[in-house]
């Protein structure tokens, strides 16, 4: 054996750190910027994990976690015998595929047509008065909702003739998942399309100029190219969306709901509230919580294996 092949003691074997520490170093600007988002998930993601066996306690705040009854499934049990969790769960179900089938593939359909725009200053143009309802809280959607929708003077009773006996859309159980589901798009579309421009900005144009000389048209470059160019972004966030099924929208749902379409409108992110906050039923809130988590946790990795299976594409 030659010698040269020999590892020396301290030698070769700190290479490796030696290099590690040696890049983080060279980098290490980019490696404070990491700092407020580890922090982040730290504060708000990792360690509030640490509270979640709450959930199988009699959670006492004045005796804190130390002092509290241990009940194991007790709040499960009281969960899943609550004579309206068949309909709190169809609610939250439902609205949560509405989303999926309704408000999910717009902001693609509007990344595609954008992309297609060519005059830039009328695209910038289209795309900041698009993204502006984002920054609007939905205090102020479901203010400028109300006075479309009211029954007295309102733009949609005028619309159809109904001024004098106008319909009260916001009390009525049958539009209650629409309105959601359309305040929600006009809100967030163009906030959501960002992510697909950006994906289909990062295509190779050369692509584009080898189709046009094959003769491609404009479809046929968006069916071969840009389409698979943002498949891997929309797996994705769909899967990601997938894994929040259960997460409706608390915010949202709650500013339109009222006692008139609890029928449809009721899911588990307002039940949570009425009885976490409004009665500081915490253990049950947070039995609630890992409920979602699981469900969320077990569709998503279903989902992703469907996906890695089919077109190759994957969170991990």
């Amino acid at each position: 054996m030659s010698i040269s092949t020999v590892a020396k003691p301290g030698g070769q074997a700190d290479v490796p750190k030696r290099g590690i520490w040696r890049y983080v170093k060279r980098h290490r600007a980019f490696y404070l910027m990491l700092i407020p988002g580890i922090l982040y998930f730290l504060v708000f993601k990792y360690l509030p994990l640490a509270g979640s066996f709450i959930a199988f306690q009699d959670f006492n705040i004045f005796k804190g976690f130390s002092g509290s009854e241990w009940v194991g499934f007790k709040w499960f049990q009281q969960l899943f015998e609550y004579p309206n969790f068949g309909r709190l769960m169809k609610n939250t179900l439902i609205i949560s595929l509405y989303q999926v089938v309704f408000a999910f593939p717009l902001p693609i359909l509007l990344a595609l047509m954008l992309n297609e725009v060519r005059k830039m200053a009328y695209k910038r143009i289209v795309q900041t008065v698009l993204y502006l309802p984002h920054f609007l809280s939905w205090t102020i959607v479901f203010g400028l909702s109300y006075m479309l929708l009211s029954p007295t003077n309102g733009f949609v009773n005028q619309l159809i003739g109904r001024a004098e006996d106008g319909i009260a859309f916001l009390q009525v159980p049958d539009y209650f998942r629409t309105i959601i589901i359309t305040s929600g798009i006009w809100k967030e579309m163009g906030w959501n399309a960002i992510i697909f421009i950006a994906a289909l900005a990062g295509i190779s144009p050369s692509l584009y100029e080898a189709a046009k000389i094959d003769g491609a048209n404009r479809f046929k470059q968006f069916l071969h190219i840009s389409l698979p160019g943002l498949l891997p972004a929309i797996m994705i966030l769909l899967l990601l969306k997938i894994g929040h099924i259960l997460d409706s929208g608390f915010e949202q749902i709650y500013q339109f709901l009222n006692p008139a379409v609890f029928e449809t409108g009721d899911v588990l992110d307002t039940y949570t509230y009425r009885v976490g906050i409004l009665q500081g039923q915490y253990s049950i809130t947070t039995a609630i919580g890992l409920f979602k988590s699981l469900i969320g946790f077990v569709l998503l990795v279903v989902a992703n294996r469907i996906s890695k299976w089919t077109t190759g594409e994957g969170i991990y």
